[in-house]
């Protein structure tokens, strides 16, 4: 039972984040797990998502893992200020920069050319790398203590993500140390993926963004996908 907002099981810790008290122990052990290579489940603006420091490989890699996913399939990088896009991505084209501002934090992913001397390996990027900013407050707070953060649903490969960071925690036990509960997601609308490092710009993945608006920036964009 949670008791003063925290449900420990053992090698795992659920914190509720409804409360006062549960959101500032969880926070606080949020980031010791990041800072020590482990994995956390927290919410996002769509779903619970599973997060590794992303400049930590045998972290990536246990992500990886624990999903049961891998590395063909990178996850994407959530950071907590658009300024860190220019960080990652220092070769990404302005008009990246101008969606990040205009769309972060919210629903678009944005997909660019990492920075070549990075240290980090989050899988097969060939390269590339999908950003985004999302708009939830406590992940939000968590990335500006811990930096940017793999980041991937919440669930194993093949099986609904899940609604609550305990329906997380049926699905991945303690493969991951510290859950974070905030309460049934919303279930909203997945980010829309548009990738930048390609020429002309493509339409991964349609989602929160409307392909009608990003047109009228980029006139040249094309679908690659109709459908998230």
């Amino acid at each position: 039972m949670p008791i003063g907002g925290v449900e420990d099981c053992t090698l795992v810790t659920l914190y509720d984040c409804r409360t006062e008290a549960g959101r500032a122990a969880g926070l606080a052990a949020a980031a010791a797990t990041i800072r020590a290579g482990g994995l956390v489940v927290l919410p996002t603006d769509t779903v619970y998502g599973i997060s590794a420091d992303a400049f930590d490989p045998a972290a990536v890699r246990a992500l990886l893992a624990a999903k049961g996913r891998g590395r063909a399939m990178p996850p994407p990088v959530l950071v907590g200020e658009p300024e860190q896009l220019a960080k990652l991505a220092p070769a990404a084209p302005p008009v990246a920069h101008a969606l990040a501002d205009r769309y972060w934090p919210g629903g678009l992913t944005i997909v660019v050319p990492h920075a070549p001397e990075l240290t980090w390996d989050i899988g097969d990027t060939g390269g590339t790398v999908g950003v985004r900013m999302p708009a939830d407050e406590i992940t939000l707070e968590l990335l500006r203590q811990t930096g940017p953060l793999a980041t991937s649903s919440a669930n194993r490969t093949g099986v609904a993500p899940a609604a609550t960071a305990a329906g997380a925690r049926d699905q991945l036990g303690d493969a991951v140390a510290t859950y974070l509960e905030a309460g049934a997601s919303t279930g909203g609308v997945a980010s829309t993926v548009l990738d930048l490092a390609s020429s002309p710009p493509r339409l991964i993945r349609a989602g929160a963004v409307p392909a009608a608006e990003l047109r009228g920036l980029l006139p040249d964009l094309t679908d690659s996908v109709s459908a998230s």
